[in-house]
C-alpha cells in the first residue's frame, strides 16, 4: 500500500514538474518565434566559401570538373525492340585528389524486374480499374528492361572488376587515378526497350497499331559517368525516378544503326547527311539552313507515309559528333516528317528542327519549329548566345523530357486534325520548356538529382518570359504570383521547402517548378526590378555555363551582382513553407492642432521630457480620440498655424517655399502580418476624385517588428480606399484583409 501511495504521489509531482516544463517550453517557443530575426544573414545555411567556390558566388581559382569522353556504337533491333551497344569512355581526373574507383550510372536498371523503385511508395487497392491495368498489376510479370552488361574491359582488353548496386556501378581501378591522369575502358551492353505508354519511363518507344510502326525516343541508353566534384565527391545517389540526372561534360562520337527507312535526329552534328538523306531531302535541308523566317519541310508527309507501308530489311548508320555536352539522346522512326529553319542568336546561327508523325499535323508543322526558334532567342537574351549547332523538338505521346540539343514533347490534334486552344498552348508550353532545358541544366549544369528546382524552377521562370513574349495572351501556368497561392495556402503537412531533395517532394510540380518560378518573377518584378535582376541573372548564367553550380552559387551571385541583400528572401521562400499574408489592421485619420492631446502630455511625462526651453510644436489629433473636436475636420493649411507658418517663412526662401508640399489630409495605416513571410508592402490609395497612387515599402519595413507596422500617408485629396497588393504581385494568400474599408469577398463560384 505504501509503495502504491508513494508511487501515486511521485507521479503527481512528476506530472506537475513536466507541466511546468511544458509551459516554459511553450512560452520559450512562442518567444523564440516572435523574436526570430528574418533578416539574419544566411551563414547558418550556406556552405562556407572556399578556393573552389567563392563568397561572391563565382567559381574559385581552384575550381575543377571532371571530363568524360565517349565513343559509342549502338544498333536498334526494331522487330524485338532491343538496343545493343558498346562504348569506350576516356575519363580525365582533374581533381587534386586521386581516385581509387569510378562510379557509372545504369539508369535503365530502374526498369529492371528487380528494381526497388516500385516498392518505395505506398499502394492502395483501387475500387475500380481498367482490365489492362488489373492485368499488369496482378497477373503479368513486371517489365524487365534493365542493362545486361556483357563486359567491362580496360584499354588492353582485360576484364575490370565491377559491382552493380541497383542503378549504380562501381568500377575498381588497378591503381590510383591521380590528378591529370586519364583512364580508358569499354563497356558492352544491351537492354529491352520499354513501351513508355504502358511501362512508363522518360524514354522508350510508342507503338502505332494503325500501321504497326514504332516511334523511339531513346535516352539514358548507355552507361554514363557519374559526377565527381568538390561539393560531395561522387554524386552516386540512386535513380528512383523523380530526381533526374547529374552528369559531367565531355565529347561524344556516336554511331547509330537503325533500319534504312528510318529518319533520325540526335544530339550533335550529323556527319554523314549525304549518306542518310535522299538528294531531294539534302537539297531541302540546304534551303532550310538559309531560311530564317519560316520552316522548310525537309522530309515530307508523303515520304513518311510511303515509308510506313514498306518495312526495310536493310540498315543504315547515322554518325554524330557532339563537343562539350553532358549527355546524348536520339529519336528514330520511319513515321517521321522533318522540318527545319535557321535561327540567329547573337553571333551564332543554330538550326531549329522538328520531327513528328502525321498524327501530329497540322499542329506540329504550324507551330513546333517556330516555338523552338523563339525559345532559343528568348533564353539567349537573358543568359548567353545559344552555343550549340541545333535544337530539336520530337513529337512523342505523353512525354516532356530534355537532353542536349534534343527533347521529346507531347501534343497532338484529334484524328480529324482539329485541336483546342488547350492542346495548342499545352504543346507550345512543353516545347518551350523542354527546349529551354538546353540552358538549364544542359549548359548551366546543376545537380538535378539533388536540387530539382535549380533546373526546373529556373527553367520554368525563363519559360514564362519566353511564352509571354511569344504571345502576350499566352495562358501561362507558372510565374505569376497569384497562380501559386492555392499551393502556398494549402495544409502545411503536405508542403516541403523548395530546398528539399527531389525524392522527398510530394507536390512536385508546385514545389520544384511553380514556387521557384514565382519567387524569381517576384524578385524581378517587385523586389529588384528588371535592370538589377537581369544583370545579376545573366552574370550567374555566364559564370556557371558549362560548369556545375550549387544553390549557394546562385544565391550569392544574385546578391553579389546587384547589391541587393536577399538573404531574407532566400530564407523565407526557399528554406521554409511560410506563406505571405499582409493585412490592414487599422486606419486612423489625423488632424493638425495647436493644442497638445492628453496622449502627448502623458508621453512627455512618462519619458521625463522636460524642455527647459520649450520649442514650438504642431500636434496631431486622431479622429475619434477624446481630444478630437469636429472643428478639426477640415483640410490642413500651413497658414492656419502660426508657429508652422513662422517656421516656413524663416527657414525657406520664396523659391524654396514654392516647392514645399502642403498635404491636406493625414492617415495612419497599421499593417499586420499574419503570414510568416516578410515581403514588401505595396499600397494603392484611391482618392475621392477616383484617381489612384501606388506606394511601395521594402520588406525591411518588418525588421523591427515582424507582426505589425504603421505608416502615415499625407495626401492632397481625401482617401476613399486603401488596398494592399492591388496587382497580386506578392502571392498574398488572404485578400479579405487587404482593403479598407473592408470589402465583401467574391466566392469561388462568383
Amino acid at each position: 500500500m505504501w509503495l502504491k501511495k508513494s508511487f501515486i504521489i511521485l507521479g503527481v509531482c512528476a506530472s506537475s514538474a513536466l507541466t511546468g516544463i511544458a509551459q516554459d517550453t511553450q512560452k520559450s517557443t512562442k518567444e523564440t518565434e516572435q523574436n526570430v530575426d528574418k533578416f539574419k544573414q544566411m551563414y547558418d545555411l550556406l556552405a562556407t566559401p572556399n578556393m573552389y567556390r567563392t563568397a561572391s558566388g563565382a567559381p574559385g581559382p581552384e575550381y575543377y570538373q571532371q571530363q568524360a569522353d565517349y565513343k559509342i556504337d549502338v544498333e536498334l533491333d526494331d522487330k524485338n525492340t532491343r538496343l545493343y551497344g558498346k562504348e569506350t569512355i576516356t575519363y580525365t581526373n582533374n581533381a587534386r585528389e586521386s581516385l581509387d574507383y569510378l562510379w557509372v550510372q545504369l539508369d535503365q536498371n530502374q526498369q529492371a524486374r528487380t528494381s526497388l523503385t516500385p516498392l518505395i511508395n505506398g499502394k492502395t487497392t483501387d475500387p475500380a480499374m481498367e482490365v489492362q491495368n488489373f492485368s499488369r498489376n496482378y497477373l503479368e510479370d513486371d517489365f524487365d528492361g534493365g542493362f545486361r552488361i556483357d563486359y567491362v574491359i580496360d584499354a588492353q582488353g582485360k576484364p575490370m572488376s565491377y559491382t552493380i548496386n541497383q542503378t549504380m556501378m562501381r568500377i575498381e581501378l588497378p591503381k590510383l587515378l591521380k590528378h591529370g591522369e586519364k583512364i580508358v575502358f569499354s563497356i558492352k551492353w544491351n537492354y529491352l526497350i520499354n513501351n513508355y505508354t504502358i511501362d512508363g519511363g522518360r524514354s522508350g518507344y510508342e507503338h502505332f497499331d494503325t500501321d504497326g510502326n514504332n516511334l523511339y525516343v531513346i535516352a539514358q541508353f548507355y552507361p554514363r559517368m557519374a559526377v565527381y566534384n568538390d561539393v560531395e565527391g561522387w554524386q552516386n545517389m540512386q535513380f528512383w525516378g523523380a530526381g533526374e540526372f547529374a552528369l559531367p561534360f565531355g565529347n561524344f562520337e556516336v554511331n547509330i544503326t537503325v533500319p534504312s527507312d528510318h529518319i533520325l535526329e540526335a544530339t550533335g552534328t550529323l556527319l554523314n547527311r549525304a549518306e542518310v538523306f535522299t538528294p531531294e531531302q539534302l537539297a531541302r535541308y540546304t534551303q532550310a539552313e538559309k531560311s530564317f523566317d519560316k520552316p522548310v519541310v525537309v522530309v515530307t508527309q508523303a515520304e513518311a507515309e510511303a515509308r510506313e507501308k514498306s518495312i526495310a530489311t536493310t540498315k543504315k548508320t547515322w554518325k554524330f559528333k557532339a563537343d562539350n555536352v553532358r549527355d546524348f539522346g536520339f529519336s528514330t522512326s520511319r513515321k517521321f516528317i522533318y522540318d527545319a529553319m535557321a535561327v540567329r542568336v547573337g553571333g551564332n546561327t543554330a538550326m531549329a528542327i522538328s520531327l513528328y508523325p502525321k498524327e501530329g499535323n497540322p499542329l506540329w508543322e504550324t507551330y513546333s519549329t517556330r516555338m523552338v526558334a523563339h525559345t532559343l532567342k528568348s533564353y539567349s537574351n537573358y543568359t548567353f548566345d545559344y552555343p550549340y549547332p541545333k535544337a530539336v523538338s520530337i513529337n512523342a505521346r505523353d512525354q516532356g523530357m530534355e537532353y542536349p540539343m534534343i527533347c521529346w514533347n507531347y501534343g497532338r490534334p484529334e484524328a480529324d486534325g482539329t485541336y483546342s486552344d488547350k492542346i495548342k498552348y499545352g504543346m507550345l508550353g512543353v516545347i518551350c520548356h523542354e527546349v529551354g532545358h538546353n540552358f538549364f541544366p544542359m549548359i548551366i549544369n546543376s545537380d538535378e538529382r539533388q536540387w530539382t528546382w535549380m533546373d526546373e524552377g529556373l527553367n520554368s521562370f525563363m519559360e514564362y518570359l519566353a511564352e509571354t513574349s511569344f504571345d502576350p495572351k499566352f495562358p501561362v501556368r507558372r510565374g505569376p504570383a497569384k497562380n501559386i497561392v492555392p499551393y502556398m495556402s494549402g495544409d502545411p503537412k503536405g508542403l516541403e521547402p523548395i530546398m528539399t531533395n527531389s525524392e522527398s517532394i510530394r507536390q512536385f510540380g508546385n514545389n520544384a517548378y511553380g514556387k521557384p518560378a514565382t519567387a524569381l518573377n517576384i524578385l524581378r518584378e517587385t523586389i529588384m526590378g528588371h535592370e538589377l535582376f537581369d544583370y545579376a541573372f545573366k552574370t550567374y548564367a555566364n559564370r556557371w555555363k558549362f560548369k556545375h553550380p550549387t544553390p549557394e552559387d546562385f544565391f550569392r551571385t544574385m546578391e553579389d551582382a546587384s547589391a541587393v541583400d536577399l538573404d531574407w528572401f532566400w530564407r523565407g521562400w526557399f528554406y521554409t513553407t511560410d506563406y505571405n499574408d499582409i493585412g490592414i489592421k487599422e486606419v486612423k485619420k489625423y488632424f493638425v492642432s495647436n493644442d497638445p492631446s492628453k496622449e502627448v502630455e502623458s508621453f512627455k511625462k512618462n519619458r521625463r521630457q522636460r524642455d527647459s526651453s520649450p520649442k514650438p510644436m504642431v500636434y496631431m489629433i486622431a479622429e475619434g480620440s477624446e481630444d478630437y473636436k469636429p472643428e478639426l475636420n477640415k483640410p490642413f493649411k500651413t497658414t492656419d498655424f502660426k508657429v508652422l507658418n513662422d517656421f516656413v517663412m524663416e527657414h525657406f526662401s520664396q523659391e524654396e517655399r514654392a516647392k514645399l508640399h502642403e498635404p491636406k489630409y493625414f492617415y495612419q495605416v497599421t499593417f499586420n502580418k499574419p503570414g510568416g513571410l516578410v515581403m514588401p508592402i505595396i499600397v494603392e490609395l484611391t482618392f475621392e476624385d477616383g484617381s489612384t497612387e501606388i506606394q511601395k515599402f521594402p520588406a525591411q519595413i518588418w525588421r523591427m517588428n515582424d507582426k505589425e507596422v504603421s505608416r502615415t500617408f499625407a495626401t492632397q485629396k481625401p482617401i476613399t480606399k486603401i488596398q494592399i497588393d492591388p496587382k497580386l504581385e506578392t502571392a498574398d494568400i488572404d485578400l479579405s484583409n487587404n482593403t479598407w474599408p473592408k470589402e465583401a469577398q467574391k466566392s469561388k463560384f462568383d
